[in-house]
């Protein structure tokens, strides 16, 4: 380690030590940690550097963390338009959605998905929803992937709202073309519109497949989700509805609901 390094660590310390426990802790990336600090105060500027300047810090063994600790990047592969024939489709296209919510302006449109720990159909699922505007992500128990418990666990969650307007809080749901959601445009109503992406193109509802990501750093395939305990599901939510994220400015999606 050069003397000028060893020297700039030193006068940092306090925020290396941030940093790394943030990291090693809080499963945080360089990025979501330096922005955080930043739009919250918690450094003067002398007592920090960047992102680039921790991944070299990093690179040289500077740093208490090795680079296995740092979160998966996600990487965005091309989208590629494919041609499929007879795939079902199991209601109203996103094509008909209205085009104004692309812009994420409005709270009340979510994202639907499931996240499966086996291939036994006697096992649990989750049901996962994401918000478009705010990433708040919600995982519900369901006791099976049949089209009829899904349909079930949805309508409970959407009953939690009856005190509030729901109109406000669920606009729109859209959901991905499995067979578990074949029964949920029955849930729609005057306030609510459910839509369906396009076969084979997850990246239509790519917000709540990179969220499911993140639950799997938590709940990795193979594991049986009715092993997994409430208690896990709950702290793994609270970490992902309290990550700081960049396109939030680097707010968390609980933080930017108020």
């Amino acid at each position: 380690m050069g003397s000028s390094n060893t020297m700039k660590v030193g006068a940092i310390e306090s925020f290396i030590n941030w940093i790394e426990s943030k990291v090693l802790d809080d499963h945080w990336s360089f990025d979501a940690t330096v922005g955080y600090a930043e739009h919250k105060d918690l450094f003067m500027r002398n007592e920090m550097v960047c992102a680039k300047t921790l991944y070299n810090y990093l690179h040289k063994g500077i740093l208490g963390i090795k680079a296995i600790d740092l979160p998966l990047v996600v990487r965005h592969s091309q989208r590629k338009s494919i041609s499929r024939k007879h795939k079902r489709e199991l209601g109203k296209s996103i094509e008909l959605r209205d085009p104004n919510i692309e812009t994420r302006e409005e709270f009340g449109h979510w994202e639907l998905g499931t996240v499966r720990g086996t291939k036994d159909k006697t096992d649990h699922v989750l049901i996962s929803l994401l918000e478009r505007k705010s990433r708040l992500y919600v995982a519900l128990r369901c006791p099976s992937a049949r089209a009829t418990d899904v349909k079930e666990t949805l309508q409970a969650w959407l009953n939690t709202f009856k005190d509030v307007n729901l109109a406000c809080l669920c606009k729109t749901i859209t959901a991905d073309n499995g067979l578990e959601f074949s029964e949920i445009s029955n849930l729609e109503n005057e306030t609510l519109s459910i839509y369906f992406a396009r076969p084979y193109s997850a990246w239509e509802r790519g917000s709540n497949e990179r969220h499911n990501g993140l639950l799997r750093r938590c709940i990795p395939k193979g594991m049986p989700i009715k092993a997994v305990s409430e208690e896990t599901i709950r702290r793994t939510l609270k970490w992902c509805n309290t990550l700081s994220r960049k396109l939030l400015n680097y707010r968390t999606p609980l933080g930017g609901l108020s």
